[in-house]
């Protein structure tokens, strides 16, 4: 904006956003000098406001909210000091910007007219050029002070738009996560001769791992412990479809299970139950997600245990004597490699002899300083609670890893525990 010379005021004119003139009250106990500043500034198209003291001008910014201040510095009763420090107590929607009148040139009166809240100076006798120049500066002030206030006004709202949608999203998990526990329908469960307990506990509202068990047969059950890569609600996706592939509610669901024409059923060997769910994913699944595997189909009679390690931790076997010993050598994870081959091991669980598969968010649990758990830490663990059984045990484990990482367990941790009692012959 361009005006003529008699108002000199180039780029930043005295227009607020709303298009009303800027207002300014003058602030003087000369009536003399107060017209002459009035009539240069209403001339500049400022709207004009007068007041021949600070108590006065005080009344005035209550019921009125100058944009800009000019006044006296020295002036009877409140001086404009006073009068700047209580402008400055004001509760406006606006800032107001503030440039004292005075003669004084010393450098420690000015840096007390800022410590006051002074914006500028103007020496008295004002120069029109200088007057025109000090509100030229508070106009930018006001129009930089009024866009910050928008921006801040429309990042607030974008917040509480986000916060809700935070809320809402948090609520939606904190129901994915139950619906997650679910999955995991029986925690424990009595063979007679053995018993299975299972652990799954998220890092979060949802996550990647799951663990499960499933009759085979009279004398066989299949326990198994799965860690989709990543987390949060594709991983869960994941293992709710993996769920359903090794469901114990629905045998003729089940991928492991094989049924005879005799409806009996038996089992994929582990290996071949690897590969088969390794080609799944691949093939028809067409995820970017992978997951490591651990699976053992458990002889309730004779304790033979056949076990396929797909990339997770090493299973560990606790002997009667209290022993623990680590099992496997490894093995690629599911669903990463096309035609990945996986073996089958072999051990035999003797009466009291138990065996305890387990995800990495127990292995890899870091304390402060920063170092793993590892299987060596876990035996200690686990030789530790060596008396207890079932859930007791499990909850006994999950207590020490938390202990041991400082309450700071950032994956999953999930569990499956069988205790191998001796066989009966009549179990079913």
């Amino acid at each position: 904006m361009v005006r003529d010379s008699s108002q000199q005021l180039i780029g930043y004119g005295p227009t607020a956003r709303n298009g009303t003139p800027r207002r300014v009250l003058v602030v003087d106990d000369s009536r003399m000098q107060r017209r002459i500043l009035t009539v240069q500034l209403t001339r500049s198209g400022y709207d004009v406001m007068e007041a021949s003291s600070a108590e006065e001008a005080l009344r005035i910014c209550a019921e009125c909210e100058p944009d800009i201040v000019l006044s006296d510095w020295m002036m009877p009763g409140m001086t404009g000091l006073d009068f700047c420090r209580a402008f400055r107590k004001m509760d406006r929607a606006g800032y107001g910007y503030f440039i004292l009148l005075t003669s004084k040139t010393e450098k420690n009166e000015v840096a007390q007219g800022l410590e006051s809240g002074a914006d500028d100076f103007l020496s008295k006798p004002v120069n029109g050029d200088e007057l025109r120049a000090r509100l030229s500066a508070g106009e930018r002030i006001l129009v930089m002070e009024h866009e910050l206030k928008e921006k801040n006004r429309l990042l607030s709202s974008t917040l509480t738009e986000l916060q809700g949608l935070y809320d809402v999203i948090d609520r939606d998990l904190t129901e994915a996560c139950k619906l997650q526990q679910s999955l995991v329908k029986e925690r424990h469960r009595s063979f007679g001769n053995a018993e299975v307990s299972l652990m799954l506990r998220p890092s979060g509202h949802v996550g990647g791992d799951l663990v499960g068990f499933f009759p085979i047969n009279a004398r066989r059950v299949g326990v198994y412990g799965i860690d989709v890569s990543g987390h949060g609600i594709t991983s869960a996706l994941m293992t709710a479809r993996l769920a359903g592939y090794l469901s114990g509610s629905s045998p003729d669901q089940n991928i492991a299970l094989i049924q005879s024409e005799f409806g009996i059923y038996d089992a994929r060997p582990p290996g071949e139950l690897a590969a088969y769910l390794n080609t799944l994913v691949l093939e028809e699944m067409q995820t970017e997600s992978y997951f490591t595997l651990i699976y053992a189909d458990i002889d309730l009679i004779s304790g033979k245990v056949e076990i396929v390690q797909a990339g997770h931790p090493y299973p560990a076997v606790q002997r009667a004597s209290g022993e623990v010993e680590f099992l496997g050598a490894g093995g690629l994870p599911v669903g990463l490699i096309e035609g990945a081959d996986y073996d089958t091991i072999t051990t035999h669980l003797k009466p009291g002899d138990r065996l305890f598969l387990m995800s990495d968010g127990i292995t890899e649990a870091t304390d402060p300083a920063g170092d793993m758990l590892g299987e060596s830490g876990l035996a200690q663990i686990i030789r530790k609670s060596a008396a207890m059984r079932g859930a007791a045990f499990l909850d006994a484990i999950y207590w020490d890893i938390e202990t041991f990482s400082n309450g700071n367990l950032v994956d999953d941790v999930s569990a499956v525990f069988f205790e191998f009692d001796g066989a009966k012959e009549n179990v079913g």
